[in-house]
């Protein structure tokens, strides 16, 4: 598919990540406005509350967009969700009639505040990155062992906290916890010196289901992605995570990126999944194309210093699509809901620089990074931002996610202290 062009000129741009192709969804707010759900494109923002009172844009006999969250219109299905998006891109088209009612309900990109764009109903985080799980049993039992015996035949997974999704330029605090290194002779109570990130996209649950369901009905269920950015205390991890695995690690943050895209902004860039080394059962085979070709990048900045790009890889190196991981959720019988966020896991490619969490491009600290400002990194420091980026680049046009950043902030004075 070209670039559809439109009269906001800044949208024709083809290394803009917001044209007309795009259209993705978000929550903002201004000087002059509570926040509220809006649409970006080009370098501007269409003000949906305002042009749902104007009657420009009208789905359904009650209205969508008086709330700061996507969820009433995601609860609503793929027939409404497809009236949106086309209507929207009938209004922002290049000869649009509606144009001069359009044009005052746009608000410039660079004076609004982004907040969550929808509200989490409840969060899981898989593990469905090959590369990151072998790298990672790798480390910790040898490359006999990198796999568990399970993680070729099922998608594994964990239930996070929805409490503590927070959205792009959200500051994060280090975390405290309970650690106990291979010297240590007792468990001990301080702050995190291990602590991580992980690149990840996230899939968000549109429609609710109460059963079962195949891998294309769970596909069908799935409104949108943001980028996603799974902090994760490794020493924290590392002592608690046996035999349930990871709890308090896991529950400082989890960043997401500003702007949901949609499944169907991102139908161009389909593609398969990595050859299967064991036939998958049934109810979790691929019934056609289900991960993305978008091109992911990590960037660290010390604090005061400059951006070095630490990792480049693809999404298209998820083993699991976020279909099967959602089928598979459901499997048992459990329900999902509209607003449920799930965390593919950890993205790595199959070279060094491919890898999408510290713990790896530092090989457990063994190999730490070279930044371009002359320091090193095995781990993330206080005052350091990392910021997780997306792209998935079309015939003269991308589709970008907005950033998802998010900055260390020091560990707080001992919380339990007397």
């Amino acid at each position: 598919m070209p670039l559809l062009t439109s009269w906001v000129t800044s949208a024709n741009d083809p290394d803009h990540p917001f044209p007309l192709n795009n259209l993705p969804y978000g929550v903002f707010s201004t000087t002059s406005y509570e926040p509220r759900c809006g649409v970006a494109i080009g370098d501007m923002i269409l003000d949906l509350q305002a042009a749902e009172e104007t009657g420009l844009v009208r789905l359904t006999d009650e209205p969508l967009f008086q709330v700061p969250y996507w969820n009433d219109l995601m609860e609503q299905g793929p027939a409404v969700w497809t009236a949106l998006r086309n209507r929207l891109q009938t209004l922002l088209a290049l000869g649009a009639p509606e144009q001069p009612d359009v044009e005052p309900l746009l608000v410039p990109a660079h004076t609004a505040e982004l907040h969550m764009p929808f509200a989490v109903s409840e969060y899981t985080d898989f593990y469905a990155g090959k590369h990151h799980a072998i790298n990672v049993g790798t480390m910790f039992r040898g490359p006999e062992n990198a796999l568990p015996p399970n993680w070729l035949h099922v998608p594994i997974g964990y239930n996070g906290r929805a409490s503590s999704v927070v959205v792009s330029d959200t500051p994060v605090r280090r975390p405290w916890g309970q650690l106990k290194g291979p010297q240590d002779a007792h468990p001990r109570w301080a702050p995190s010196a291990r602590f991580d990130i992980e690149l990840e996209i996230g899939a968000i649950v549109g429609t609710s289901s109460d059963g079962p369901l195949s891998v294309q009905d769970a596909d069908d269920h799935i409104f949108g992605y943001v980028l996603l950015n799974d902090w994760s205390a490794r020493d924290i991890q590392a002592w608690e995570y046996q035999p349930l695995g990871p709890f308090q690690a896991k529950a400082t943050a989890t960043s997401i990126s500003p702007w949901i895209v949609t499944k169907a902004a991102l139908e161009p860039f389909r593609c398969s999944a990595p050859e299967r080394d064991v036939e998958l059962l049934d109810h979790l085979k691929d019934c056609g194309p289900m991960l993305y070709d978008i091109d992911l990048d990590i960037t660290l900045a010390p604090s005061g210093q400059s951006d070095t790009t630490i990792s480049r890889t693809n999404s298209k190196e998820l083993y699991y699509s976020a279909a099967q991981q959602l089928a598979h959720h459901s499997s048992c019988g459990c329900p999902m809901n509209s607003g449920d966020l799930l965390g593919s896991g950890t993205i790595s490619g199959e070279n060094a620089h491919s890898r999408g969490s510290l713990l790896e491009l530092a090989w457990g600290g063994k190999d730490p990074i070279q930044l371009d400002s002359g320091e090193t990194r095995s781990f993330v420091e206080d005052g350091d931002t990392l910021t997780l980026k997306g792209t998935a680049r079309g015939d003269g046009y991308n589709i970008g996610f907005g950033d998802c950043r998010g900055t260390l902030l020091p560990a707080l004075t001992d919380p339990f202290k007397r």
